[in-house]
């Protein structure tokens, strides 16, 4: 053995482990070394989305418990207070309409629109200001009782035969 010390423990783990090279400590690690699923998950890169390109949907689409538990892991500002608002939203669909299980709703809209935009005045030291502006938004989320509706993939075939219909639908301006 390579080590200095190896308590009796360990010494008992490595004789029926055979005492490979695989066995580094002592220290119980609930993954096998062999299983990397979470290292080649870490190297998973999104593309960042181009300026004309529709938001992706955070929650949108998503059933009710499966949207408050993707927002309880996050630690943004913003997902804490759309976390309260769908819990509030759920909460008043049972009392006010009437839905019979509060785990049969999913998110059918879900966006932000433009709020209160106050000017406020910051002052500074020798007579100096600045100006603050305290910004608002409106959050608001629809929710639909039933199941999320299915998403229809298109296969390559279906998306090169609609790109080109596009192609032919299209007009070009000023011309003959």
């Amino acid at each position: 053995m390579s080590c200095l010390f190896v308590s009796p423990k360990c010494r008992s783990r490595l004789q029926v482990l055979g005492g490979g090279p695989q066995q580094l400590s002592c220290l119980h690690t609930s993954s096998s070394l062999e299983a990397r699923i979470w290292e080649r998950k870490n190297h998973i890169v999104y593309p960042p989305q181009l300026p004309d390109e529709p938001r992706r949907p955070a929650i949108q689409g998503m059933t009710i418990d499966q949207a408050i538990a993707q927002l309880q892991f996050n630690d943004k500002k913003g997902a804490k207070i759309m976390r309260e608002v769908l819990l509030e939203a759920q909460e008043m669909a049972v009392r006010n309409h009437n839905v019979e299980y509060k785990s049969n709703l999913y998110v059918a809209e879900s966006y932000s629109g433009k709020g209160k935009y106050l000017k406020r005045i910051r002052y500074h030291g020798r007579g100096m200001f600045g100006i603050m502006d305290k910004v608002h938004c409106h959050y608001f989320v629809k929710l639909v009782e039933g199941s999320p509706p299915k998403k229809e993939t298109k296969t390559s075939f279906d998306q090169a035969k609609e790109y080109v219909q596009n192609l032919k639908n299209r007009t070009i301006i000023h011309s003959l």
